[in-house]
């Protein structure tokens, strides 16, 4: 019979050795694997904080669904599964229902802002912009929002759609343009001055025939209904 040499007494130790970590390591997770933690009570925390706390215990979490909940804030835990105090084996994942937050609001009082600010804000608060009406007033300047359905404070449903009342500024009275087609321009635009309207640019251009002072052609156009605020252009021969 052969007789063995020293390398071969040498690893069988070696290979005892490896023996013994493989069987120590599925050893272990064996025991972690049926190792059991108890739940933590998870209501009210937000969803960072809990997956923070299941880590440190080696669970995660499952975010189960959404609902609404009057006492519970928006994106924080309504309830779990399985229930706090529970015992858990150690990797598993504990579901979770999530708060939308109130089904119900109080409407904002958006009395004296602007069209596009409560159009954002009721956005924003989970309402809808519903028809939104003008009118002339001297008491808003264009643009502010007068009144509104459903008012402020009052509870609605999320979703709900909210009248306005928006001020068009005061009532500016209308002019019909006159014809100055061929009329002198010195006193068309002394005339103009004095009735408060306002003449933005004059064009002069040749016209064969006609001295110069002339006026050629205008804009708004004679029979256009005007504000003393519109802009008037004239074009004039030289």
């Amino acid at each position: 019979m052969p007789k063995k040499t020293t390398v071969d007494l040498a690893i069988y130790p070696l290979i005892y050795l490896v023996l013994f970590f493989l069987a120590a390591d599925l050893a272990a997770q064996l025991v972690l694997r049926g190792e059991l933690i108890t739940l933590p009570d998870l209501k009210n925390k937000s969803l960072e904080a809990a997956r923070t706390e299941l880590s440190q215990k080696r669970t995660s979490i499952l975010i189960q669904g959404r609902q609404f909940d009057t006492r519970i804030e928006k994106g924080r835990i309504v309830s779990q599964e399985p229930a706090a105090g529970s015992r858990l084996k150690a990797n598993r994942a504990v579901r979770v229902i999530l708060s939308e937050g109130s089904e119900y609001l109080s409407v904002p009082k958006l009395e004296g802002r602007s069209l596009e600010w409560a159009g954002q804000t009721l956005k924003t608060l989970g309402l809808r912009k519903g028809r939104v009406s003008q009118i002339h007033t001297p008491q808003y300047a264009a643009g502010r929002t007068i009144a509104q359905s459903p008012p402020a404070d009052q509870i609605v449903a999320k979703n709900t759609a909210v009248d306005l009342l928006v001020s068009q500024g005061a009532w500016e009275p209308r002019y019909i343009m006159p014809d100055l087609i061929e009329k002198d321009l010195a006193p068309v635009l002394r005339q103009l001055k004095a009735l408060e309207f306002h003449v933005a640019e004059i064009h002069y251009s040749y016209y064969p025939g006609l001295g110069p002072g002339v006026i050629l052609k205008q804009s708004p156009v004679p029979g256009f209904r005007i504000q003393k605020r519109n802009q008037i252009t004239l074009e004039v021969s030289k």
